[in-house]
Order: structure tokens, then C-alpha cells, then sequence
């Protein structure tokens, strides 16, 4: 009943992609009960730094938790790369310059193979935002959502103002260039985070 419920709000808005709204449908989450930028933030393909600083008017500086290059254990079949590829593995908060306030936390899984030697080096070796090397290399890329979610926050708690047991909404796209999938990104935001509409 429920999924039933989301699928025709889902389906009352024309503007919506069939993956975006697909994702919504799996996930239960009802995008009426989304404030405006909540569901900005979840159902956008658009650079998600230069959307928050849009929004809070305030810069947003990358925090690196960890990077590194690793052999992953089992297949990714969204990158369509097995198991024992080689891939970069990203964990990152994105954080208010001014305020230091965390608001969100990502993890990115790039395929090593697949990128340029100077946007690797770079990956690795600068606080630049992934959106922004994107623009800076050129890169013609399409994004698709591969999943929305709303869990408990249980570890990433230590990040944000929240309890272990609280809410946060996550999204998970792969980018595609030149026709294959080179990046998995998953951005979590707690639910309580970005509630007053404009």
C-alpha cells in the first residue's frame, strides 16, 4: 500500500526522470514528505557542492576521511568491474568553511583504469571537490540514480549532531564517460538536515 502510495506521487510529477523516481518507489521514501531542497538533494543530478553553497551561502571545503587505491573483494556490477579490480576508494565530508559544520558525508568508488593519469593524481593529491575537477578537466558525463535510502545513522553519528538510532536520506549514483561507468557515489545527509523550504 504504501509503495503504492509513493508511486503516484512519484508519477504526479512529469518532471521526474524514470530512474529518480524508480529509486523513490524502492526505497519507500515519499517525496511529499521531502521538504523542496530535500528532494532537490536526493533527485538532482547537478553538482552537489555548488548546490549546498547555493543554498546555505557559504562555501563548502572537502574533509578527507580516507583515499586510496585498493583490490576490491567482490564484483561492482553498477561500474561493471569484478572482484580483485583495482579502484580508488573515497570517504569525504563536506563541510561549511565559515561555520565547520558537516553536512554531508560521501563515498566514491572510482575505476582507476578508466581515468585520465592527471585527474587520478589529482583525485588523490588535492581537496578538490570530484564536481569540480569534472569541470576543470572537461569531462562529458551522464549521471544516473541507482538508489535512494533512509537508514539509521548508527556510525556516521560522529559526524553530525545526531543519535546512532537517527535518520539520515542517502542518495547513490554512477557517472558515466565515454559510454562507461568510471565513478559510484553514494551522499548521505541527516533528515533533520535542510527541512525550511525556500
Amino acid at each position: 500500500m504504501q509503495a503504492k502510495v509513493i508511486a503516484n506521487e512519484a508519477n504526479k510529477n512529469d518532471m521526474m526522470r524514470q530512474d529518480l523516481s524508480q529509486s523513490l518507489i524502492r526505497s519507500h521514501i515519499n517525496p511529499s514528505k521531502l521538504s523542496t531542497f530535500q528532494r532537490i538533494l536526493l533527485t538532482t543530478d547537478g553538482t552537489l557542492t555548488e548546490i549546498l553553497e547555493a543554498y546555505l551561502f557559504e562555501k563548502i571545503r572537502v574533509v578527507k576521511l580516507s583515499e586510496g587505491i585498493i583490490s576490491i573483494t567482490q564484483d561492482i556490477s553498477p561500474l561493471e568491474v569484478k572482484q580483485e579490480s583495482e579502484v580508488i576508494e573515497r570517504k569525504i565530508l563536506l563541510q561549511g568553511k565559515i561555520s565547520r559544520k558537516n553536512f554531508v558525508y560521501a563515498e566514491s568508488i572510482l575505476v582507476t583504469e578508466r581515468l585520465e593519469e592527471k585527474f587520478k593524481d589529482e583525485l588523490l593529491h588535492s581537496r578538490t571537490p570530484l564536481g569540480q575537477l569534472w569541470l576543470e578537466y572537461k569531462f562529458e558525463t551522464f549521471k544516473e540514480i541507482v538508489d535512494t535510502a533512509e537508514e539509521t545513522a548508527d556510525k556516521l553519528s560522529a559526524y553530525f549532531p545526531l543519535q546512532p538510532e537517527d535518520k539520515i536520506l542517502s542518495r547513490t549514483y554512477r557517472v558515466f564517460s565515454q559510454d562507461k561507468p568510471i565513478i559510484m557515489i553514494t551522499e548521505k545527509f541527516p533528515a533533520s538536515y535542510f527541512l525550511t523550504d525556500f
